[in-house]
């Protein structure tokens, strides 16, 4: 049963996310006014004890903190455009995915309509959120962090307040995705290049994991010299010209054993360019300078 000392939240928006959202609120206690345009998907979190709310606007009244989940920014604004007077006092944190040019957008229009608005990104999957490492960050105003800290913490140990800066959540988002994409990506191709001489993933995966322990020290040492902003970058480990002489090895090996080579290939053609630029005595973190400036 709610406690009548927790803080009442609505969550709009009951896809798997927004349930699990919704389910994390009614297991810690908190009255919880569920919405969706499909009132079906409501059934799991009104059995736990949500209460369902007819419109939009009614979810809006039962609650001083909203948490918002839908499919895309324009979903966010179909439903809370027509109740936007009612938004006023109020603390939206929007959990839907975005881009750092919407969460700044949405900020304003926050600011014009009159409440506080929190940009969020969740970092976990549905069956994840409540568990202690996972994490969601949030952007925005610290005040209004502040005053729902406890009960947005609810939805994972890792729930952090990044800035002031509406942008900081979807800019850290879509990082965060890169440096997971491109880990997968690597070892996706190293275990096709292993499967050629009949080495299975699962044989592969310890060593796999332990170099990402090993990589991790290279990172702390490139963030500090990106950090500098002094265009040193030291080879405290290996210079860009024995990193390119490596990965022409990685190509060599795809393109002979008969797997893709197009990853390899991209990142050689990206080594060959910071190597032409005048980093060749430089670390890895040079290759920073590349990825800072668009291609003309």
């Amino acid at each position: 049963m709610a406690g009548t000392d927790r803080t009442p939240v609505t969550v709009i928006g009951l896809g798997l996310m927004g349930q699990a959202l919704a389910s994390a609120f009614v297991a810690a206690g908190h009255p919880t006014t569920v919405w969706n345009r499909s009132a079906d998907k409501a059934a799991a979190v009104v059995e736990q004890g949500a209460v369902l709310a007819d419109t939009p606007a009614e979810a809006v009244a039962a609650s001083e903190l909203l948490v918002v989940c839908l499919l895309d920014n324009d979903a966010v604004h179909a439903v809370l455009d027509p109740v936007a007077g009612s938004l006023a006092g109020r603390v939206v944190a929007n959990l839907t995915s975005g881009s750092s040019d919407q969460a700044r957008e949405n900020a304003a229009w926050a600011e014009e309509v009159g409440f506080s608005y929190l940009d969020a990104a969740i970092m976990t999957v549905p069956a994840a959120v409540g568990a202690p490492e996972s994490v969601v960050f949030y952007s925005g105003p610290r005040e209004a962090y502040d005053r729902h800290g406890d009960t947005l913490r609810l939805l994972g140990g890792g729930t952090t307040h990044l800035g002031e800066d509406h942008a900081l959540s979807a800019l850290y988002d879509v990082s965060l995705l890169g440096v997971m994409w491109g880990t997968l990506n690597s070892f996706l191709q190293g275990a096709a290049l292993l499967s050629t001489a009949e080495v299975k993933a699962a044989d592969f995966l310890p060593l796999a994991l332990r170099w990402i322990d090993t990589v991790k020290l290279f990172a702390t040492d490139y963030a500090a010299q990106i950090d500098r902003k002094d265009g040193a970058f030291p080879a405290n480990d290996a210079t860009m010209e024995v990193h390119l002489g490596a990965v022409q090895h990685l190509l060599h090996e795809s393109e002979a054993q008969g797997v893709n080579a197009e990853l390899p290939r991209f990142v050689h053609g990206l080594m060959e360019r910071t190597v032409a630029e005048g980093f060749g005595q430089n670390s890895y973190a040079s290759m920073s300078e590349l990825f800072r400036t668009p291609r003309k």
